[in-house]
């Protein structure tokens, strides 16, 4: 082997050296880009201690007649002021509903990480159970975007009814490779999904930019048991729900009515 060759090799080695050092030390700022919050104060706002003994604001929605409640987890650059008119249509339809705001996003306390997604989403939950004494098996976890990570990690290791995600990512960072480029990852959805013993829904447009549709597709396969799909033609990653309109709703409904009656999923 010659010098130029070494050489070349030894140049790559520090490249990707320097990429997994940089990936390391910055990658809360490359996964979580929280802006300005949209709002100073919400109807029905509560507020949760999380870890470290800050809090995270959330908004609930209980319904009266409510078979199931659902905990929301959004997306990157949002918050609950831009996702409250949405999920107030399942309220709507009957169901109860948290949101949650993580740490560093809207007036909830602190700064973002994987960690501390995670944790929010595990008080959130907690707060679901004990304060509002609701049954976890009529819980269901929904995620949308970079919502369905901790939705994921919730639904592998909590016990809930089941679980949606929209527009997810397999994992942080492979949104935009198909092969893994770090020898570790954040937020592996994909790994986690195969631990989730509850029915799954996974929703994707077909023309998602931000979080290519094959996304949707290996977590929708790698989901173990009970399962549904909805793939929107010509949804892309931010408007997927209203090109998909009714049927949006419909098939939230019936993949909700499937598992609480005990029939067997479609898939």
């Amino acid at each position: 082997m010659n010098g130029n060759i070494l050489g070349r090799l030894a140049l790559y080695g520090g490249i990707y050296a320097l990429l997994n050092v940089y990936a390391l030390l910055f990658s809360n700022r490359l996964i979580f880009r929280p802006q300005t919050p949209s709002y100073i104060r919400l109807p029905d706002e509560v507020k949760i201690e999380s870890g470290g003994g800050e809090t995270i604001n959330a908004v609930y929605l209980e319904h009266p007649d409510a078979k199931f409640t659902i905990l929301f987890s959004h997306g990157n650059a949002e918050d609950m002021g831009n996702v409250v008119p949405f999920m107030r249509q399942f309220h709507e339809l009957g169901y109860s509903v948290l949101m949650y705001d993580y740490r560093g996003y809207g007036t909830s306390e602190g700064s973002p990480s994987e960690r501390k997604a995670k944790q929010d989403v595990a008080a959130a939950y907690r707060w679901l159970v004990e304060e509002k004494q609701v049954d976890p098996k009529t819980i269901i976890a929904q995620g949308r975007s970079l919502g369905g990570a901790p939705a994921t990690w919730l639904a592998a290791n909590r016990e809930v009814g089941g679980l949606v995600i929209e527009s997810t990512f397999v994992s942080a960072f492979r949104v935009k490779t198909v092969w893994p480029l770090l020898p570790w990852d954040k937020f592996n959805s994909l790994s986690a999904i195969k631990k989730v013993k509850c029915p799954v829904l996974v929703m994707h447009g077909r023309d998602d930019a931000i979080i290519p549709f094959w996304h949707g597709q290996k977590l929708y396969d790698a989901a173990p048991g009970k399962k549904m799909k909805l793939w929107i033609s010509d949804g892309s990653h931010n408007d997927y729900a209203y090109v998909a309109g009714a049927d949006y709703f419909d098939t939230f409904q019936r993949f909700s009515e499937s598992f609480s009656k005990g029939t067997s999923t479609p898939k």
